[in-house]
């Protein structure tokens, strides 16, 4: 499975362009603020460990249009945090018909987004808001898109995995919740009113019940969570 996540920064992020060179530069990711729509907040520093780990390495975070790994557009050339948030400067390629497309309409104001692909390697959690702080991101691609990317589904996938290892281990350890934590918790992490509170209802009954086998309570939760 594919855990890379994708997450785009605020309209008009690219905020330069350099036709003649094919540059481009702008913000690919902001920081701190409001949640956005799936309950995020980034941490100022988040990509102080991935920017440090390419530049030992002498590498960057592919450039790909529309997130298709297929189409790669150019190469970043600088990447940097500052008290707002992820600045990237790169090059498109206009050998490549696809570089050469984005550079027109990028220069003709149809597109203006940026990106990001990531993996999450820490965060945190308030169960009392849901709101996940992405504390450290592996930064593995920037994309120039048209539209921002189907967050709803990508970024769920990634916490429904977090999920699925962590209640895991909370289940069989014996660990105990009341209704309305479970319920936030699993809601924060993506997933519908009536997911959380099926599996609200199986975790409580599970836990009520000593001689219940923690594998089957495991199942059962599970596919509550899927139906």
């Amino acid at each position: 499975m594919d855990m890379t996540a994708h997450k785009s920064a605020p309209i008009l992020s690219i905020k330069a362009i350099d036709e003649e060179a094919g540059t481009i530069e702008g913000y690919a990711s902001t920081f701190g603020g409001e949640p956005d729509a799936y309950g995020d907040v980034i941490a100022a520093g988040a990509y102080a460990d991935t920017l440090a780990d390419h530049a030992a390495k002498g590498t960057s975070p592919k450039m790909f249009w529309q997130h298709d790994s297929h189409e790669p557009i150019g190469r970043w050339t600088e990447l940097s945090e500052d008290d707002r948030g992820l600045m990237v400067k790169g090059k498109l390629n206009l050998e490549v018909r696809r570089g050469a497309e984005a550079l027109a309409l990028l220069k003709a104001g149809d597109i203006d987004g940026l990106s990001i692909g990531y993996r999450i390697k820490a965060y945190s959690v308030d169960t009392e808001t849901g709101v996940w702080t992405l504390e450290k991101l592996d930064l593995v691609e920037i994309s120039v898109v048209s539209t921002p990317a189907n967050e709803n589904a990508t970024i769920a996938s990634v916490k429904a995995a977090k999920a699925v290892h962590e209640l895991s281990e909370m289940l069989k350890a014996g660990d105990r919740l009341t209704e309305r934590q479970f319920e936030t918790w699993l809601k924060g992490l993506g997933f519908s009113n009536a997911q959380a509170e099926r599996a609200a209802r199986v975790h409580l009954k599970g836990q009520g019940d000593l001689a219940d086998d923690a594998d089957e309570r495991w199942s059962r939760f599970t596919r509550a969570l899927m139906g």
